[in-house]
C-alpha cells in the first residue's frame, strides 16, 4: 500500500525554515502544520519567533498561536492534534508540511510514539525540588545519559523528568522511547536545514536583537500582568531571562547576552538531535536547490 507523503522541514532555530516552507506550501499546494513547543502559546510572538502576520498570510499555518500559556501542553497532545490536521489537508488533496525545530514533536510523528501516560509520585516529585539543578544532572546521567544529551543543564523540569520516569517504570526514558515506536501511518520525507556554525550564530545574536528592538521585554511584562499562575511557557529560551532581568536579579545587557548564548547552544542541540535521523535529506540553508531536492521527494 502507497503511503500518502508528507513532508517534514526541521533544524536549528534561525535557519530558515519558515521561509523555505512558506515557499513549498505555495509551490505544491500545501498547508504548513507547525512544530515548535512555544509558537503553540498565544500572546508569545516576539519570544517565539512565530512567523509574522504577512507571513501566514502567504500560506496556511496550524497549531500556532492555540494555547493559553498557563495551560499544559504535552507532546502526546500535539501528536493527535497534528495527525488531526494532517487527515484533515490530505483530506482536503492538499499536502501536509511540518515545519519545525521541536525534535520531540517531529520524532512523535515520523516515529508514530505511542505515549503511555506514566503516573507521576508527587511525593517523589516534590523530593526532587530541594535537589541543586547540577546534582540533578549528575543523578540523571547516571540513569540514561542518551536522552540527557538533548536537554539543557538548567532545564529542571526535563531532567527531573527523566528520574521521574525511571522511579515510575524502573525503565529508562530513552528505553520507553525505542519501545513506543511503531510503523509511521505516512511517508514522513524529512529535511534538515543546516548553515556554516558562525553565521548561523550570527543570525541568532542578530534575532536576538531585533526582538529586544520589537518589543520582548514589554511582551513579557503583559504576559505576567494577564496569566494569574507563573505559566511553565515562561520558562522558555528569552522569557525567563527578561523574567530575571524585571525581577533585578541581572541588568537588561546580561540578559540579552544571556538570551544568545543559551540560543545558540540550544541551536547545538538540536543539531545533534537531528543528526540521529538516518533517513533524512540535510541541506545547506539558502541553496537555491533546495526547492528542487524537496519537489522531487514527492515523485
Amino acid at each position: 500500500m502507497n503511503k500518502k507523503k508528507v513532508i517534514v522541514i526541521c533544524g536549528p532555530t534561525a535557519s530558515g525554515k519558515t521561509s523555505l516552507g512558506i515557499q513549498i506550501a505555495n509551490l505544491i499546494n500545501g498547508e504548513i502544520i507547525s512544530a515548535d513547543s512555544m509558537q503553540i502559546y498565544k500572546d508569545m510572538d516576539i519570544g517565539s519567533a512565530k512567523p509574522t502576520k504577512e507571513e501566514r498570510m502567504q500560506a496556511v499555518h496550524h497549531l500556532i498561536d492555540f494555547v493559553d500559556p498557563d495551560k499544559r501542553y504535552s507532546v502526546a497532545d500535539f501528536k493527535k492534534d497534528a495527525e488531526n490536521k494532517i487527515k484533515e489537508i490530505l483530506e482536503k488533496d492538499k499536502i501536509p508540511i511540518i515545519v519545525g525545530g521541536t525534535g520531540l514533536y517531529v520524532n512523535s510523528l515520523i516515529y508514530n510514539i505511542h505515549y503511555n501516560e506514566i503516573k507521576t509520585d508527587l511525593e517523589y516529585r516534590k523530593s526532587l525540588e530541594n535537589i541543586d539543578v547540577r546534582d540533578l544532572y549528575k543523578m540523571a546521567e547516571e540513569i540514561d545519559s542518551v536522552a540527557l544529551k538533548k536537554i539543557a543543564l538548567t532545564d529542571r523540569k526535563r531532567i527531573s523528568r527523566i528520574l521521574e520516569i525511571y522511579h515510575s517504570t524502573g525503565k529508562t526514558k530513552t528505553e520507553l522511547e525505542k519501545e513506543s515506536r511503531h510503523e509511521p501511518e505516512y511517508d514522513y520525507k524529512v529535511f534538515v536545514l543546516n548553515m556554516d556554525r558562525q553565521k548561523l550564530y550570527d543570525r541568532i545574536n542578530l534575532r536576538v536583537d531585533l526582538m529586544i528592538e520589537n518589543g520582548l521585554v514589554d511582551e513579557v511584562k503583559n504576559m505576567i500582568k494577564k496569566y494569574s499562575e507563573f505559566p511553565t511557557a515562561m520558562q522558555g529560551l528569552g522569557y525567563k531571562e527578561i523574567v530575571d532581568y524585571l525581577n533585578g536579579n541581572c541588568s537588561i545587557n546580561d540578559a540579552i547576552e544571556k538570551i544568545k548564548l543559551e540560543t545558540r547552544r540550544y541551536a547545538k542541540r538540536q543539531l545533534t538531535w537531528f543528526r540521529s535521523y538516518n533517513d533524512a535529506t540535510w541541506i545547506e540553508s539558502g541553496n537555491p536547490e533546495n526547492i528542487d531536492i524537496i519537489l522531487n521527494s514527492l515523485k
